[in-house]
């Protein structure tokens, strides 16, 4: 008998080191969402307002000129993870003393239910993850 291996949706996109990347990669995560019915979601606002953060510190911090980022999204039925790839170099983190500027993980660690940080070469993952309701809200 031959099994067919369901495996979850994933969507990726690729952005260039532009000012209109961060608006263009929400508007991908919002079409993502949509596709998997999630649009709707209680934390589909969440999920939105962390790509746009994570994007815009790869754009100021870690995407050398002439280079693109990547938002990775994968949705398995009750866990959507967020991921920003980036070729820079140092390691995101929460600053002490948030200013003007170091407001961005703030926030991603206040919204997603788990953050964090991988390696890749050359570069860094910046990544989140959200608990979501099935489709429709159907809870079991």
């Amino acid at each position: 008998m031959n099994e067919t291996i369901q495996l979850p949706p994933l969507r990726e996109r690729f952005f260039r080191r532009e000012r209109r990347a961060v608006p263009a990669a929400r508007r991908f995560t919002q079409e993502t969402l949509a596709g998997w019915g999630l649009a709707a979601a209680d934390r589909s606002d969440d999920v939105l307002l962390c790509v746009s953060e994570l994007a815009t510190n790869a754009l100021v911090h870690g995407v050398p000129p002439g280079r693109r980022f990547r938002v990775f999204l994968r949705y398995d039925g009750a866990v959507l993870r967020m991921e920003v790839h980036d070729s820079g170099g140092g390691e995101p983190r929460i600053p002490e003393q948030a200013d003007e500027g170091g407001r961005g993980l703030l926030l991603v660690a206040a919204l997603a239910d788990k953050w964090g940080v991988d390696e890749r070469d050359p570069g860094k993952v910046v990544w989140c993850e959200f608990a979501t309701a099935p489709p429709g809200g159907v809870t079991s």
